[in-house]
């Protein structure tokens, strides 16, 4: 209660409270080659009730949106959850493309039970190779040979009967035919003389008259006879068709027919084996090629090639070799990866395809599973969120040409039919691209409405501690890392408290920690050591930073050699030590600023140099303004507020944003409106609100070591420290050079919860209360700066009566 009650009235905060230390005692374990492996993830329970839910719900548009930041597991999870759920799922049917005899354009997809795909595949195989086989066997036996002879004799019969009911007929009438490529021709007889067209001439017109009209007759019987041939051939040519394809029924029917036995509880497939039937019975000739036809150039674009690829099948999804339903992890999804392709040829200057070409996408693969993409991926490929988007509504996947959906070309290919798809998708992104989505994408509510958000810490508790170990074990094991001692498991503990920012708390970041882990396992092996202990680790922790701080190596010596200015000993008049935070995206540092106060007669109130060049940020600028709503709160309910302070960042040159230094300025402001100086030796940090509560900032651990370091340079005193928020005490975890100086009484933590606490350490003066006339204690900050502001008002009064008095003078002489 004591300890309470002196942090109330912005006490030090002692050692103890400086850092949560880990103790070995709650490990019952020598090294984690004892501890059993955790293969799970900690910490998310949301997040795993979320996944969990939406992976069991099979409804449309419960899709997955994990959102969190990078490092906190999402990937890993998300692999491991849907695996171990898809493996317990049925495998999915195997899916086939085939031609399609009534539109080629058109290729037919036809689906099967998981392997059935690929026995088809190999059935048709065989198909086509035992009709080159037997076709071929069944025309040349005797019994097609006789036949075929008996209807080409029937035809000779028939043919000679007609021609020589025509050449009687000509007789009759005394002429003679001649067969010519267009015709009959007609030729008078005289006398048993064939004339001449010489002679035909010279006879008498009544004799040429008779001859014409006869003529005439005869080539109307000779155009009669050969049409009845003409008939007769289209007759022989169906007898002859029918008795081929009698031939080829015998021969390949039985084939057939037991495939379609065979496939007959899938009825596509027993559509496609009688189409195959029909058009083989229709094109037998591909499969009797006789010699003269293997000779010609060019093989590769034979009729008999082009048949075999119509009746060849092409295996889009093969799920013979699968177990449970397919998980897919798209790492680059394109257009064409996701929704497949047509692949292209060149044959002779032109490019070709055919449905064996048909290449499937990872929506193919992952239909009746699962599919994992990352967001930013997703939205970074052209037109990929689009068509994802589409199948997902359309519950179909076409496969179509990218060029022709943006409208740059259009050109005749071929149009596969549609296969229905039953995916459940995962996508994998960060808080802006959800936040994004969800507000500017009217589908994406709609199609992703399970919302797996990963936080970025968890709880230090002792179960979480120890999940903490069996995760280090598991590393351990797969990355084929040296055990940890459990000093190690509890140094690592403490740096992810450290990287929460909070005693209390666990980071979830575990990329951050595997990189400390494998680092700690390096100088482990440098050492030859057989297990990593607690300072192999704070050694990967000392050097990693050591490769990143160069910046605040060089900033920390300007200040050793003077071109930045700063104070750490004395007080001085509306001048404070504030303390910033610079982000280099891998690392973060604290850095020591100088803030000045100058106040003065006048009506312009705060005035921020950093807001009037542009070089504030708006939640800075917010800030300042507070400032003056406090000393209008706490000096102004009896007079106007009337006064001019200028406050500014000295030597600041990249700008400056956030509010965590409000409170330091308002102190700054204080001191030179009172007269009071401050001590330099105390670093100030913290946000403030109009009624002069002190709020909590963020990065108190690495301001507090940013200071501690310069002063360490500068060389320690025993009074220099840094003054925080009280809240903020639950979120140190800091350095163990900082502690031992604090616990040397080298160096100090203050935390306060008020303005009056904070002024009172920096002046050493009471802040002073407010007495019931109306005025502050004398002789107390509070009443100083009363005094000073009421100073300003009368002066700003008497100033501006004066100033009437002229100008009513100045009237009345005028008048």
């Amino acid at each position: 209660m004591r300890e309470a009650s002196e942090m109330s009235k912005g006490a030090k905060v002692p050692v103890r409270k400086l850092k949560k230390i880990c103790s070995e005692e709650i490990f019952k374990f020598e090294s984690t080659e004892e501890v059993t492996p955790f293969e799970g993830i900690i910490g998310q329970e949301r997040a795993v009730k979320a996944m969990e839910f939406g992976l069991k719900v099979k409804n449309h548009g419960y899709n997955i949106f994990m959102t969190g930041v990078t490092g906190t597991g999402k990937f890993s999870y998300a692999q491991n959850c849907v695996q171990s759920i898809a493996s317990q799922e049925p495998v999915p049917d195997d899916w086939c493309y085939v031609y399609n005899f009534e539109n080629a354009s058109q290729p037919k997809a036809i689906n099967f039970p998981a392997g059935q795909g690929k026995l088809f595949c190999e059935d048709m195989e065989e198909l086509l190779e035992d009709l080159k086989e037997e076709i071929p066997k069944a025309f040349e036996g005797e019994g097609y040979e006789k036949e075929k002879a008996e209807i080409i004799t029937d035809f000779q019969q028939q043919r000679n009967q007609l021609m020589d009911e025509l050449s009687k007929a000509a007789q009759e009438k005394d002429f003679a035919l001649k067969r010519t490529p267009t015709g009959y021709i007609t030729i008078p007889v005289v006398e048993g003389e064939q004339l001449s067209q010489e002679d035909f001439e010279k006879l008498e017109p009544e004799v040429r008259e008779g001859l014409e009209k006869k003529m005439n007759e005869v080539q109307m019987k000779a155009m009669e006879v050969t049409r009845k041939i003409l008939n007769v051939e289209k007759e022989i040519k169906e007898k002859l068709k029918q008795l081929e394809q009698r031939v080829g029924l015998f021969a390949v029917g039985h084939l057939i027919d037991s495939l379609k036995e065979k496939y007959m509880a899938h009825e596509k497939a027993g559509y496609y084996l009688e189409a195959v039937k029909n058009d083989v019975l229709e094109h037998l000739e591909d499969f009797r090629a006789g010699e003269e036809e293997q000779q010609i150039p060019f093989p590769w674009v034979k009729k008999a090639k082009l048949s075999e690829e119509k009746y060849s099948v092409n295996l889009l999804i093969d799920h013979s070799e699968s177990t449970g339903a397919p998980v897919v992890i798209e790492t680059n999804p394109t257009f064409y990866n996701l929704v497949g392709k047509l692949e292209y040829e060149s044959q002779f200057g032109m490019v070709v395809t055919d449905f064996t070409m048909i290449k499937p996408g990872s929506l193919h693969l992952a239909n009746g599973g699962y599919l994992i993409i990352h967001a930013m991926d997703l939205l970074t490929n052209f037109h990929s969120w689009d068509v994802l988007k589409r199948v997902i509504k359309n519950k179909e996947l076409k496969i179509e040409n990218l060029q022709e959906q943006i409208g740059l070309v259009a050109f005749s290919t071929l149009r596969p039919e549609a296969i229905p798809i039953h995916v459940k998708v995962v996508v994998i992104g960060n808080p802006y691209l959800y936040r994004i989505l969800y507000h500017h994408d009217e589908d994406f509510r709609k199609l992703f409405k399970i919302k797996a958000d990963f936080d970025t810490e968890m709880e230090r508790t002792t179960e979480n501690q120890h999940l903490m170990a069996g995760f280090i074990r598991c590393l351990c094991e797969k990355a084929g890392l040296k055990h940890f001692t459990r000093s190690a498991v509890g140094k690592v503990v403490e740096f992810s408290s450290r990287l929460a920012g909070h005693q209390e708390k666990l980071t979830t970041r575990f990329s951050d920690l595997i990189e400390i882990l494998h680092e700690a396992d390096g100088w482990a092996a440098i050492e030859n050591a057989d297990l990593i202990t607690a300072d192999h680790v704070k050694k990967a922790y000392d050097e990693k930073v050591y490769r990143s701080n160069k910046l605040e190596k060089k900033i920390q010596e300007l200040f050793k050699e003077g071109t930045y200015l700063i104070d750490l000993q004395g007080k001085k008049v509306g001048q404070v030590n504030a303390l910033s935070v610079i982000g280099l995206g891998d690392y973060m540092f604290g850095k020591p600023n100088r803030i000045t106060v100058a106040t003065h007669l006048g009506r312009r109130g705060v005035v921020n140099i950093e807001r009037e060049v542009k070089m504030s940020g708006k939640i800075h600028n917010k800030g300042v303004l507070i400032l003056e709503g406090y000393l209008a709160a706490k000096y102004a309910q009896e007079i106007p507020l009337t006064l001019s302070a200028t406050l500014t960042f000295e030597q600041l040159y990249e700008g400056v944003e956030g509010d965590s230094a409000s409170s330091t300025e308002l102190y700054a402001l204080l001191s030179s409106l009172s007269g009071l100086p401050l001590r330099q030796d105390i670093a100030v940090t913290g946000s403030v609100n109009q009624m002069g509560e002190i709020q909590p900032i963020g990065g108190v651990n690495e301001k507090i070591e940013g200071f501690f370091a310069v002063c360490r340079m500068m060389g320690l005193t025993g009074t220099q420290g840094v003054m925080i928020p009280h809240q903020n005490v639950a979120n140190l975890m800091l350095s163990d050079e900082v502690i031992e100086a604090v616990g040397n009484k080298q160096f100090h933590i203050y935390a306060v919860n008020s303005i009056d606490q904070g002024i009172e350490i920096l002046t050493g003066v009471p802040a002073g209360e407010l007495n019931t006339d109306g005025t502050y204690m004398e002789n107390t900050v509070n009443f100083l700066v009363d005094k000073k502001l009421r100073q300003y008002n009368k002066a700003i009064t008497r100033q501006s009566r004066d100033i009437q008095n002229v100008e009513n003078k100045e009237k009345e002489g005028e008048a």
